[in-house]
């Protein structure tokens, strides 16, 4: 197969979306696929697929611009951004299958219909919501793919009646997590501090902010916050007024996340209503206990041994992260096994083999 992966954030953000869409490509790049990225980041050294850099500005620059329809927050006009360069370098007749998951302007560049010429079928992936695949209010009502990818349950059953779907979690590269790297933490029951770990953007949704005010009442939390995004001064000046001297904001690498995770005792998400959340696989993969919001879908990611709580109470959440703290080593292994489940190789053969029923359900029906 002759695969094109789209996303304007490649080897320019690590995030959650850019991170699978890199390890997938990269594991079917290894099965022998033909594999290309577009994304505006340059290149990065020893990346063996082929890669195509497509410029755009950076979606921080476009945090203060009014919101309204389409343009209803800051990747949508980053995504606008990219748009003249993808259209310059985009040749359909090149691939077999196009994958995003950006919406509205990438979706409708790869999912248009060609009066002549060849259009590779083109795969939506449910990274960011599955908004455009069931509404039909606004830009959503022009979405279209010839197949979709839901990363939980929830959106697989919402959508597998109009769309040819598969259900997908995301990931994690096992391999850079192994159990000769364990954390010290996890056997020590002498450090005078709890280790907090929190991995998120900056943003409303992921609600940092409230995390700093309900670990500030107890003084033996440090927390580390990995990630940027529009609420950092915010979440600074909180920090330093209710966490003073035991906060720290960081911009990481992710190939230098393994070691962040091994230097914590408890994972922390706040997010109320997260798509996955590769977080949480790579806490599963650390050993790390996961103190996160209680709902099926992330119960379905983590499994019953960890620490689900109602985000929204702070007693219920600093308890939560005191009892992952106690039990820490309760939880190391059982973690460690579920996170196996979510090795990026076996998720990339489950993508494999969706594309391959797409194109020959096509052809098929050709």
């Amino acid at each position: 197969m002759r695969v094109l992966f789209v996303l304007p954030g490649l080897q320019r953000i690590n995030r959650g979306a850019e991170v699978a869409f890199l390890e997938v490509g990269e594991a079917l790049h290894e099965f022998g696929h033909s594999v290309t990225f577009m994304g505006s980041g340059p290149s990065r050294e020893g990346f063996a697929p082929d890669y195509i850099q497509v410029p755009s500005i950076s979606r921080s620059a476009f945090e203060s611009f009014p919101k309204m329809p389409i343009f209803r927050n800051e990747f949508a006009y980053e995504e606008l951004s990219f748009l003249p360069g993808l259209l310059r370098a985009y040749r359909p007749s090149a691939y077999d299958v196009t994958v995003t998951c950006s919406y509205p302007f990438v979706n409708w560049v790869l999912a248009r219909k060609r009066e002549n010429g060849h259009r590779p079928l083109h795969i939506f992936v449910t990274q960011n919501g599955d908004w455009p695949a069931f509404s039909n209010a606004s830009e959503f009502r022009w979405f279209h793919c010839d197949g979709l990818v839901c990363i939980n349950p929830d959106y697989y059953h919402r959508n597998s009646e109009s769309w040819p779907c598969s259900l997908i979690p995301n990931g994690v590269r096992l391999k850079s997590f192994r159990t000769d790297h364990q954390s010290s933490l996890i056997d020590d029951d002498h450090c005078k501090e709890i280790r907090v770990l929190m991995v998120s953007a900056l943003s409303e949704y992921k609600r940092v902010l409230e995390a700093i005010e309900y670990l500030s009442d107890d003084s033996r939390i440090r927390l580390t916050v990995v990630g940027d995004g529009p609420l950092r001064a915010d979440v600074e000046d909180l920090a330093r007024a209710l966490l003073p001297g035991r906060f720290e904001l960081l911009s990481v690498p992710h190939s230098e996340m393994p070691s962040v995770y091994r230097s914590h005792h408890v994972f922390l998400h706040m997010a109320l209503d997260e798509p996955f959340g590769n977080v949480y696989v790579e806490a599963l993969a650390s050993g790390l206990p996961i103190v996160a919001n209680s709902d099926e879908r992330v119960r379905w990611i983590v499994g019953d041994q960890n620490f689900l709580a109602d985000c929204c109470d702070p007693g219920t959440v600093l308890q939560k992260v005191q009892d992952a703290y106690v039990m820490r080593k309760r939880v190391y292994q059982s973690n460690l096994q579920r996170s196996r489940e979510y090795d990026w190789e076996l998720v990339a053969r489950k993508y494999e083999c969706f594309f391959q029923q797409t194109l020959q359900r096509h052809y098929h029906d050709d």
